[in-house]
Formats: C-alpha cells, structure tokens, sequence
C-alpha cells in the first residue's frame, strides 16, 4: 500500500500549475490536481488570451479608416459589445477544454474545487470535504487583482476581472494605474469608441519600462484622444444621482464616468490557503518564499507563478514549472533562468523589449552606445496618420554586445520575441551590422543603424 495518496498534487490550475502536473503525469507519477475557477488561470481565463482578443476587437475602427488611402470605401460599421463577448467566450470555452484534455489524456485526477493545506501532506478539497495526502505539493494558484479596499467606494469599481464580462460596453470609463494592464486597457476601451481616461500617481506611465518607450506611448495615446492624468490619485468613488459614478481626486479633479476600473497591481493569491497550518513561510505581500529551486522552507512543498511574485508572466510560470520537473522527477537540479526575458504591451502602438533599459543600463555599464531611429511606418505614409515608431539599440561599449532592444510600434511584440533569442545569444552590435536588412519592412531598422546616437557614460548623456 502506498505512503500517500498521491505522487503529486497540484493547488491551481494555471499554466504552470497544468504543466507540472500533466508533465509530472506523463512521467507515470500519480498527480491529482485541483483548481476552484476554470482550468487555464488568470492568463487564460480573465487575462492575457481575452485581453489579446479585445486589443484585435478594438483596433478595427482604425483599419477602416485606414482603408480610405489605400483605395477602399469602407460603408458604416457597428460594433456589438455582446457579439464580442459571446466569440471571446467560445473561444475561451475551448482553450480550457484543451488544458483538461491534457491531464486526462495523461491519467491525472482532476478536482473542480477549491483546496487547503491541512498539513504539509495533506490537502482538503473544500467542494466535498475530503482530504487527500501527496509526497509533494505544488501551490501555482497565481496572482488576484488588487481591490485597492482602502479606497472608499471601491466595491463600486470593477478589475480586470470583471472587465471581460460587462453586461454592456460603458460611455465611459476612468482607469486607475499606470502599469501594462492599465495602459491595455484603456487603449482597449477607447479603440471600442469608450471616453476613456487614465489616472496614476507616478510621473510617466510604465515606470519600469525604458524612457522612449514610457513618453512615444503616452504621447500616442494622448494624441488619440485619451485623457492621462499624473502625479494623481482618486481620493473616493461615489454614485451620482444622475446615474454613473463620481471620482474624486487628491488634486480636487472631480470625474463623471459610468465605469471607474482599477488596475493597481496584482497580489499574490495565498489567503486562506492553510500555509500556517502547513508551516509554509511568507513575505509581507503574502507570496510564497521559495529557494532558487521553487521549493519552499518545507522539504515537499513547492511553489510556482505568480504566487511566489518572483517574475509575473505567464511564460515564466511555465518555465519554473519545467524546471521543477527536471529538479524533482529527472534527478537534475535545474533552476529557472529570469536573465532576457521578453515582454510585450499590447497597447496601440505596442511596446516590445527585451534587456535592460538606458536607465538601468547606465547603471552597469561605465559607457553605453545608444542607437535611436525614430520614423513614420510606411503603412502610414497613405492612411495619412501621424504615428510613429521608436526602435532602440542599448550597446555595452566595452564589449560591444547589445544588452538591451526596444520597440514601440506594430508588431512589436513580434520583433521583441525574436530579438529574445539574439540577445540570450549574447550578440553584439558588429553582429547585428552584419546581418543583411529585409526591405521594405520596419525591422530592417534594427539592422541599419550604424552610428550611436549618443553615449551615456558614467550614468551621463554625451
């Protein structure tokens, strides 16, 4: 008779928390996995899929406008919210499908409920009240959107979870925050004909993101139309009388909009989970503190994604999901690599980077080589519109390798994936001046810009 009831259980399903368990599984390890939502997690379900989905939706108003240079006479379009709604939630239907098919074609024991730590081998599945026992646990129950509680009248505003199921599409809308899910967001709403206005407390948006990219942004969004407010905050949300909400700000700004949404972060997502029972330390945000293997301070307890808020990123989960297999089932002691990774915002125009921003380059290196190239996209040239794009090389001068890429424009999330693997290839600008330019495309930008536009030594412009 066996010690536990399972090899493996898994708390979350989520993308890292599936890939461990249906990986685990094929290995012939008996894994029982339970999740209290829908299998997928936040990325899936309620975050970067639908949001993907949304960005399409809402930048088709610009392509039939678009259409008029190119020869085209578009007629007059509508846009159903509901009709929008129905398709994102088929295919949604179906990606979650797939995530299930995955663990029962592999034999692992699936459980719709939510589930505690007992002990550190015991797991209480709360739909039945029946407990379970594993010779290890995975906790991969990621990340939950930020209330913000303190503010009063925040029960009166939706997340972005609520965000993918509004029974109708707003007049307006005032989004709070100034991260990637915020600055989506609101382009998201405005490209559905949304007022749309945004409001964060720092100076810029995107403050971890490098300075070009933060101010093209901004500037962009401004100049469709989207009011950006800064260095403010709302104070307090309250009904109208009229019908719609009433924020108040810290520097006396009073708004009228039918939807305030905040977007202030996510927090990892651990309460009431049982950790104490379990003796499964925390940090003061609530995540998991896990060693550079993803194991906790208890021998059998691991923990992955979000939950730890180590890297929030789906591929990251994956990623210290395989990892953990290669640690504990293929006897190699593997720890996640967190060095290059590539990150999109899928804004209009979108950002894509990869490395280290000026900022923070300047602070490592004694001398950088920055190449700049800022210019209108030739789809621009006959749709008549004013964007543009930034493409920016960071070039460590000593050793001429390229320790940092940014983009902001169409497609740059593309671009950002495959500079991805020239930049963990440790390629230098000598290599990247080598490579034959693909004309005409906007990429080839990245492999023509042969002198720096400045340098910045000792943290300096020059």
């Amino acid at each position: 008779m066996a010690a536990y009831d399972y090899d493996l259980f898994v708390i979350g399903g989520g993308s890292g928390g599936v890939r461990a368990g249906r990986v685990a599984a094929s290995l012939g390890k008996k894994v029982g996995i339970a999740e209290e939502y829908r299998f997928g997690g936040t990325c899936v379900i309620r975050g970067c899929v639908p949001k993907k989905l949304f960005v399409y939706a809402s930048q088709f108003h610009e392509h039939f406008e678009d259409a008029a240079g190119f020869g085209w006479e578009v007629g007059k379009s509508t846009f159903d919210w509901k009709k929008l709604i129905e398709a994102k939630d088929k295919e949604i239907a179906r990606l979650e499908g797939l995530y299930r098919r995955g663990l029962e074609n592999n034999k692992a024991g699936i459980f719709d409920s939510r589930a505690e730590l007992v002990d550190a081998h015991t797991v209480r599945l709360i739909k039945t009240g029946e407990t379970v026992t594993a010779e290890r646990i995975v906790i991969a129950t990621g990340g939950v959107a930020n209330p913000h509680s303190a503010l009063p009248g925040h029960e009166l505003c939706i997340t972005s979870n609520e965000a993918f199921h509004l029974e109708t599409l707003p007049k307006s809308i005032l989004i709070a925050g100034g991260g990637y899910i915020a600055v989506e967001f609101a382009n998201i709403f405005h490209g559905l004909g949304v007022d749309t206005t945004l409001i964060y407390r720092g100076k810029e948006i995107l403050s971890r993101f490098d300075h070009d990219m933060r101010q093209g942004l901004h500037k962009a969004m401004a100049e469709k139309g989207i009011k950006i407010i800064l260095t403010d905050v709302i104070e307090d949300v309250t009904k109208a009388s009229e019908g719609g909400l009433t924020a108040r700000t810290k520097c006396g700004e009073t708004l009228s909009v039918d939807t305030v949404m905040l977007a202030l972060g996510r927090d990892p997502y651990t309460k009431g989970l049982g950790l104490e029972a379990a003796g499964v330390k925390t940090d003061e945000r609530g995540a998991i503190v896990v060693d550079e293997y993803s194991r906790t301070n208890v021998e059998n307890i691991y923990a992955l994604g979000d939950v730890t808020d180590r890297v929030q990123l789906t591929p990251v989960a994956i990623h210290e999901a395989m990892c953990f297999i290669e640690t504990v089932y293929r006897n190699n002691p593997t720890s996640p690599d967190y060095d290059l990774i590539p990150t999109a915002v899928f804004s209009q125009p979108e950002i894509g980077t990869v490395g280290l921003s000026e900022e923070e380059a300047a602070k490592r290196y004694d001398e950088l080589e920055v190449y700049r190239a800022e210019f209108r996209p030739m789809k621009a040239t006959l749709s008549g519109r004013s964007e543009r794009m930034i493409m920016k090389l960071i070039v460590d001068a000593a050793s001429r390798k390229v320790v940092g890429a940014h983009i902001l424009g169409h497609e740059a999330g593309e671009m950002a994936q495959l500079l991805g693997i020239c930049l963990k290839a440790s390629a230098t600008k000598d290599d990247f001046d080598r490579t034959m330019a693909l004309h005409p495309s906007a990429a080839e930008e990245l492999v023509t810009m042969y002198n720096p536009s400045y340098r910045v030594k000792n943290g300096e412009r020059v």
